[in-house]
C-alpha cells in the first residue's frame, strides 16, 4: 500500500471513528475541547506511523488506545490524575499510579460507547451556544469534518468557522456544561436544540442560502446520518423519528429538484419518477415509528406528515392540499411563527384558491421577521400570477430575486418576472 493509499484509509477511518473516539475521551477528561485535541494527536500518530508499520487490523481501536494513553499521560503531567480519576469513580490510592493505568482504561470501556456518543450529541448541541456554533461544532465532533470542509459547506471564511469552534469549546468549558444526557424536564428542551441543529444542517444542504449551487448534497447526507444515529440512540423519542422521516422524504426529491443547468425545479413541476422510492419508504417507516410511540404529534412529526402527503400523490394534481392545510393549521398552533404561517398560506392557496392564500400572505407583509425573507414576495408573486395580476406578480418576483443570495434561485425568479412581463 502506497503512502497516499494509507492516507486515504486514515481519512476514511477518521470519518467513521472520530465521534466514537472523541466521545470516549470526553467521558475521561470531561472536556470536549481537550477530547478533540487528544483525538487529533492520535490521528497525527497514525499519519506518522501507519505508512511505515501498515494499517492495524482494528484501526479504530488503535486510535482510541493511543488517544486514551495520551489522555492519561497529560493528566499525570498536570499532577491531577487522582482528582480526575475520582471524578469518574476510579480514584487511585497508590503513590505511583502507573501500574493501574490499564485497569482504569479497561474500566472506562465497560460502558456502551453509544452512551458516550449520545452525551457528545447533547453537549455539542447545548443551547448555551448559538445555532451557528452548534452546527459547526456538531459537524466537527460528530461528522469528522475539517474546518475547511465546514467553511466550504456554509460558504463562510475558514477563520470564521475556526473561531466559532474555538469559542464554542471555551463557552462549554466556562459554563461548566456537564458531559451527560439530560433527564427530566430539561431533556425535552435540550433534545429540541439537538434536532434544530441537525435540521439546520439539512436545510442548508437542501436549499442553500447562498452561492452558485441550489443544493449541497453532502450536508443533506451528513444531517441524515446524524439523524439516523440519534434515532438509534434515542429510540423512544417520537420527534427524533419525525425529523428522520422528514429528512428522508425531502431527500428523496433531490434528483428532481435540480434542472439540467442546475436551476431549482419547484415541487409541482418535478418529475416524480425521479423521486427515490427507497428514501420515501424509509421516511414512511420512521414516521410510523414516531406515531406508534403515541402522544400528541410534535412539530417534526407534523412536518413529516406533510411531506408524506406529497410523497403519496402520484401526480402534483392529486396532492391532498386540504389535509396539508389542516396539518399546517396544527403546526401553527404548536409552533407559531411567520415562516410557518407563510407555508400555511401556500397550502390554503392550493386547497381553497389563490385569493384566500393571498389574504393570509398580505397579513404577513408587515411582519418585521419576514422583512428580508425572499420567500415572502416569491409566494405572493405566485399567488398574484395565478389571479392574473401579472404586473404586481412581476414586481414581487423581482423583489424576491433581489433578496435571495442563491444565484440559481435568483435566475429562476427573474425568469418568472420576465414571464409575467410578457403576459
Amino acid at each position: 500500500m502506497t503512502a497516499s493509499d494509507t492516507h486515504r484509509v486514515i481519512d476514511a477511518v477518521w470519518r467513521i471513528e472520530s465521534a466514537r473516539i472523541i466521545a470516549g475521551l470526553a467521558r475521561l477528561v470531561r472536556d470536549i475541547g481537550l477530547a478533540e485535541e487528544l483525538a487529533q494527536d492520535a490521528l497525527v500518530a497514525a499519519l506518522e506511523q501507519w505508512p511505515e508499520s501498515g494499517v492495524p487490523d482494528n484501526p479504530g481501536a488503535w486510535l482510541m488506545a493511543v488517544a486514551k494513553r495520551r489522555a492519561v499521560d497529560r493528566i499525570r503531567r498536570q499532577e491531577r490524575l487522582e482528582r480526575k480519576l475520582e471524578e469518574i469513580g476510579h480514584g487511585l490510592e497508590s503513590a505511583d499510579p502507573a501500574p493501574e493505568f490499564d485497569a482504569v482504561l479497561d474500566a472506562l470501556d465497560t460502558e456502551p460507547i453509544e452512551d458516550d456518543i449520545l452525551r457528545l450529541v447533547f453537549t455539542a448541541c447545548h443551547p448555551v451556544l448559538s445555532a451557528q456554533a452548534r452546527a459547526a461544532l456538531t459537524l466537527r465532533m460528530l461528522g469528522g469534518l475539517t474546518t475547511e470542509e465546514i467553511a466550504r459547506a456554509f460558504l463562510v471564511p475558514e477563520p470564521t468557522v475556526a473561531q466559532r469552534i474555538v469559542r464554542a469549546k471555551r463557552t462549554l468549558a466556562e459554563a461548566g456544561v456537564p458531559f451527560e444526557v439530560p433527564e427530566g424536564p430539561e431533556r425535552a428542551g435540550r433534545l429540541a436544540s439537538v434536532l434544530e441543529v441537525i435540521y439546520l444542517i439539512f436545510n442548508e444542504g437542501y436549499a442553500a442560502t447562498g452561492g452558485t449551487e441550489w443544493m449541497r448534497l453532502d450536508l443533506c447526507q451528513e444531517a441524515l446520518r446524524l439523524g439516523r444515529i440519534l434515532a438509534g440512540l434515542a429510540p423512544q423519542e417520537a420527534e427524533v423519528h419525525g425529523l428522520v422521516a422528514l429528512m428522508e422524504i425531502q431527500a428523496s426529491r433531490a434528483r428532481a429538484r435540480v434542472g439540467p443547468s442546475g436551476e431549482p425545479v419547484q415541487l409541482l413541476d418535478q418529475d416524480r419518477g425521479l423521486w427515490d422510492r427507497l428514501l420515501i419508504r424509509r421516511g414512511f417507516e420512521a414516521l410510523l415509528r414516531a406515531e406508534k410511540l403515541g402522544g400528541p404529534p410534535g412539530p417534526y412529526v407534523l412536518q413529516a406528515a406533510i411531506a408524506a402527503c406529497h410523497a403519496q400523490a402520484p401526480t402534483a394534481g392529486e396532492t391532498d392540499w386540504t389535509r396539508i392545510a389542516a396539518l399546517y393549521e396544527l403546526l401553527v398552533r404548536l409552533t407559531p411563527s411567520p415562516v410557518v404561517e407563510l407555508n400555511r398560506a401556500v397550502a390554503v392557496g392550493m386547497a381553497y384558491g389563490p385569493e384566500r392564500g393571498l389574504r393570509l400572505v398580505d397579513a404577513l407583509v408587515s411582519d418585521a421577521a419576514l422583512k428580508d425573507y425572499h420567500l415572502l414576495p416569491s409566494v405572493r408573486g405566485d399567488l398574484l400570477a395565478r389571479l392574473g395580476r401579472l404586473e404586481e406578480a412581476r414586481a414581487e418576483f423581482e423583489r424576491a430575486a433581489a433578496l435571495t443570495r442563491n444565484a440559481p434561485e435568483r435566475a429562476v425568479l427573474l425568469d418568472r418576472a420576465a414571464a409575467c412581463a410578457g403576459g
